[in-house]
């Protein structure tokens, strides 16, 4: 959250009337950095759904978790995604277009929904970005992820 010195971007005033506020940006997990800027573009780490430094569930999606409560999820990593993004280049203003999102689901062998989980980065990137925020977009189903989170999402933000 930004101090009351400081002055909130727009982007974070449409995240503020979503109910979100912008997190610090999470502890890396392993040997990486949660972002960086390569030219025009900010390429972030990918994301879990941490909130308050927590995961709010493990396991995989389609049976330890529901998909509604995954979708859910991916949008809490989109938003740490853009804490990411804002730690390099300052003001998420600048953020001209969304690229890409590329999201990971643990997935339970027979489930098949993984592009309605990620889905909710991908709405979540909308709402806040509007045209701005349509991006490609990868939806990935794998076995497990780190710290056994149920999602995980990295995008690719250009800037001006």
């Amino acid at each position: 959250m930004t101090s009351t010195n400081e002055a909130v971007s727009a982007v974070e005033r449409r995240l503020l009337d979503l109910g979100i506020a912008l997190p610090e940006v999470a502890a890396p997990v392993a040997a990486y950095i949660p972002a960086v800027v390569s030219g025009s573009h900010v390429f972030t780490s990918g994301q879990l759904p941490f909130i308050n430094g927590e995961l709010p569930a493990t396991g995989n999606v389609g049976s330890d978790v529901s998909p509604e409560q995954a979708k859910e999820y991916a949008a809490t990593c989109a938003v740490n995604a853009l804490a990411a993004v804002k730690s390099q280049i300052g003001d998420l203003d600048r953020i001209s277009r969304i690229v890409k999102v590329v999201g990971f689901v643990a997935s339970d062998p027979s489930f098949t929904g993984q592009p309605a989980v990620i889905n909710g980065a991908s709405e979540l990137l909308g709402e806040v970005f509007g045209e701005a925020g349509a991006h490609a977009r990868s939806a990935v189903g794998v076995a497990v992820l780190p710290l056994n989170a149920p999602v995980e999402v990295e995008i690719i933000a250009e800037f001006v």
